[in-house]
């Protein structure tokens, strides 16, 4: 509690001179400001990843997980913005845009200038808990505390200009979102069915049970976004029966025309070595100071 304090501090001195959506829109332009220019006539992968409540460690280590596994394995050359609700986002030295709606939109846009709309994919991860009327939690005291509906992350993803999206929602009850998110241009997969909680959280779980068998286990085997999927719907009702708990029942919803784009991306991409999960140290749980 005491590191969570000084971590709490540390950052409110630092943003001082700045209120906190100036400061997320600066970190957000500056990591856009260091990608690699798009490419012409090859398809890049753009990755945008928001851990949403910055109570547990859990979501901030599967985002950095991402950011690596993006880099790595599916070689996207940095091309990756991430938003996370944590501690250790308020330090100098690992500072990042904290996971709110308004510094998603401006991720957003910006990865959506920086696309050709015509030839690359986004992926989008937002990892966090999901209420039962499908709203995500954005939170991280006393700094930001909202929450994100499907309406407001379809109505930003609409407001970028990016057409090809890949949009993997882990949350309890993340199906409620395929609804609002689902067009011919778009792969949504989420951690549970609508009416279904998810499992793996809280302030001792270092991943998801999803987190875990889809971003780590499916895509270090796997760079087929629709093919992990597989894999880790299979594991997570394995692991959900042997453990007795209920079904969470992931979903899928592939539109008509993004299976082709996800073809060609992965044709014409080099995947690179499986990325081995690495946490940085806890700050909440048993092992934490």
């Amino acid at each position: 509690m005491f590191a969570l304090l000084l971590g709490l501090v540390a950052g409110a001195l630092h943003a001082a001179e700045e209120d906190w959506d100036a400061r997320d829109r600066r970190l957000i332009d500056a990591a856009l400001a260091a990608m690699p220019a798009q490419r012409p006539g090859e398809v890049d992968l753009y990755v945008v990843g928001m851990a949403g409540d910055g109570q547990e460690d859990v979501f901030r280590n599967e985002v950095l997980h991402l950011e690596r596994t993006a880099a790595q394995r599916l070689g996207n050359g940095g091309r990756t913005v991430t938003l996370v609700n944590h501690p250790d986002a308020l330090e100098p030295a690992t500072e990042r845009p904290l996971a709110t709606l308004a510094g998603l939109r401006h991720a957003l846009a910006g990865v959506g200038r920086a696309m050709d709309p015509d030839e690359d994919v986004l992926l989008l991860f937002l990892t966090t808990h999901g209420s039962e009327d499908h709203h995500l939690a954005a939170i991280l005291p006393p700094f930001v505390d909202e929450e994100i509906s499907p309406a407001e992350l379809r109505e930003a993803l609409d407001a970028s200009g990016i057409r090809h999206r890949v949009v993997v929602v882990s949350a309890c009850f993340s199906g409620g979102f395929i609804p609002a998110l689902s067009d011919p241009d778009t792969l949504v997969i989420t951690a549970a069915r609508a009416d279904r909680p998810s499992f793996g959280c809280g302030v001792d779980a270092e991943l998801t049970y999803f987190g875990g068998a889809w971003l780590i286990d499916g895509l270090n085997r796997k760079t087929d976004f629709v093919a992990a999927y597989k894999d880790a719907a299979r594991a997570i009702a394995k692991r959900e029966r042997t453990e007795g708990f209920p079904r969470s029942h992931p979903q899928i919803a592939q539109g008509a025309r993004i299976g082709t784009v996800l073809q060609r991306w992965r044709e014409t991409s080099t995947a690179g070595a499986a990325v081995a999960f690495d946490p940085p140290p806890p700050m909440f749980g048993e092992d934490s100071p």
